[in-house]
């Protein structure tokens, strides 16, 4: 039997280190190409339908606060929890926890719907998550926006620690 440890997910699955942390790798875009003009929500031009991705969190990482364009539905296969903040453009928001333990409340699915801010990091304790994420329309960095924790703790104050966690600049005081 193999031990299953962050480096030999990231060999096993070929991942790469992700620009909002973590390690990902493209496993899905569909040939479908959607035309900007039917998607209804402002985007610079056409996109896959769909795209999914493996996407590894250790205990050194972080999905930083960002934002895309499209839906996300994250799923969760193997590891410790992970804890993902969503916040809305009502001003609302939540912690959802993503894991196995199904009857101690813990989610196998989330999603994040178009525009809303997430980031994601494991529960306290965790060594590493396996999850994957699909994205639909597809994925787009030029839909992508990294969040700033000054504005966003000034927005969702009631998540102020969990925003800290999920970003990179220092607080300003």
């Amino acid at each position: 039997m193999h031990t299953m440890t962050p480096e030999a997910i990231i060999a096993a699955l070929d991942l790469s280190p992700h620009p909002e942390g973590g390690y990902y790798r493209e496993t899905y875009r569909a040939e479908l190409a959607l035309p900007a003009d039917a998607l209804g929500r402002d985007y610079a031009g056409p996109r896959n339908a769909c795209t999914g991705i493996y996407y590894l969190l250790t205990s050194d990482t972080f999905s930083a606060m960002h934002r895309v364009r499209s839906d996300e539905l994250f799923h969760f296969y193997t590891g410790d929890p992970v804890e993902l903040l969503r916040l809305r453009a009502d001003g609302s928001g939540d912690v959802v926890t993503l894991g196995t333990d199904l009857l101690a409340g813990l989610q196998p699915q989330a999603l994040v719907p178009a525009g809303d801010w997430q980031g994601a990091a494991l529960a306290p304790g965790g060594t590493f998550a396996l999850m994957g994420c699909t994205v639909a329309p597809g994925f787009a960095f030029e839909d992508f926006d990294l969040g700033g924790r000054a504005d966003l703790q000034a927005r969702w104050p009631e998540f102020a620690t969990h925003i800290a966690q999920r970003t990179r600049e220092p607080a300003k005081d």
